[in-house]
C-alpha cells in the first residue's frame, strides 16, 4: 500500500537542496512574529509603555520638567488667589517663595494631585504668615464698598454664591469675612480641597472647616443680597 502525504513534498531550492517551508516562513513557526503588538502590547500603547504619561504628578516627581510645568499650571491659579487674600499685593512674591520651597522639598512628597494641592496650600500659608510677621502686618482686607456693590447680582443666592469666587473682586469680598471663614471658603472653593485636606492645612477638624465654609458662604450671599437691595 502506498501512503500519500497530506502535505506537499518540499521543493528543491536553486541549488537542488530540499527546502523546509517552516524555515522560510517565520510566521509558520511563530504566528506572533508578524504582529509585534501581540508579543509586546506596549508597542501600540504609549501610556502602557510609559505609565507616567497619564500621570503628570508622578512624572514630575520622577524629575520630568515638562510634567512639573503641567502640574504647576493646574495648581498655581488657586494657590495665588488664596495667597492674595492673605497678603494682598505681595501674593506674587509669596507664591514665588512657596514654589521655591515646593521644588526644593519635592522629593519628600508622596501622594496624589489632591494631596499635592493641599501640600502646596500648606507651604503657601506658612510662607504667607512668615511674610506677615516680617512686615508686622495683619492679613489683608482688600474690599471697598464700591467693589462689593459690583458683585451684587439678582440671581445670587446662598447656593450659587460660589459661582463668582474666582474673580479678583470676589477675592476682595472674601477678604471681608472673618479669617477662619475666609480661609475655609478659599481652600474649599478656590483651591479645590476637600474638608479633610483643608483641615490639615489649617490644623482643624474637617467638621470645623465645613462649618466655617458654610457660614462664610452664607455671609457672602447675604452681602450680595444687601448690596443688590
Amino acid at each position: 500500500m502506498v501512503v500519500t502525504s497530506r502535505h506537499p513534498a518540499p521543493q528543491p531550492d536553486e541549488d537542488g537542496r530540499p527546502t523546509d517551508p517552516l524555515t522560510t516562513d517565520p510566521a509558520a513557526t511563530d504566528p506572533l512574529a508578524t504582529d509585534p503588538a501581540a508579543t509586546d502590547p506596549l508597542a501600540t500603547d504609549p501610556a502602557a509603555a510609559d505609565p507616567l504619561a497619564t500621570d503628570p504628578l508622578a512624572a514630575a516627581l520622577a524629575g520630568d520638567e515638562t510634567a512639573f510645568r503641567a502640574v504647576y499650571r493646574l495648581v498655581h491659579p488657586g494657590l495665588l488667589r488664596y495667597l492674595r487674600v492673605l497678603v494682598g499685593a505681595d501674593a506674587d512674591d509669596v507664591a514665588s517663595e512657596t514654589w521655591l520651597q515646593v521644588c526644593r522639598d519635592l522629593p519628600s512628597f508622596s501622594g496624589d494631585l489632591a494631596g499635592f494641592r493641599a501640600w502646596c496650600a500648606t507651604v503657601g500659608r506658612h510662607r504667607a504668615l512668615d511674610h506677615l510677621r516680617r512686615t508686622r502686618r495683619r492679613p489683608e482686607t482688600m474690599a471697598a464698598e464700591a467693589q462689593l456693590a459690583v458683585l451684587a447680582d439678582p440671581a445670587d443666592t446662598a447656593a450659587d454664591a460660589t459661582d463668582a469666587l474666582a474673580t479678583e473682586r470676589a477675592l476682595a469680598l472674601i477678604a471681608t469675612l472673618p479669617r477662619d471663614q475666609a480661609e475655609a471658603v478659599l481652600l474649599r472653593v478656590v483651591v479645590g480641597l476637600d474638608a479633610a485636606s483643608a483641615g490639615r492645612v489649617l490644623g482643624k477638624r474637617a467638621g470645623a472647616v465645613r462649618t466655617a465654609a458654610y457660614r462664610g458662604l452664607r455671609k457672602l450671599a447675604e452681602t450680595l443680597e444687601h448690596h443688590h437691595a
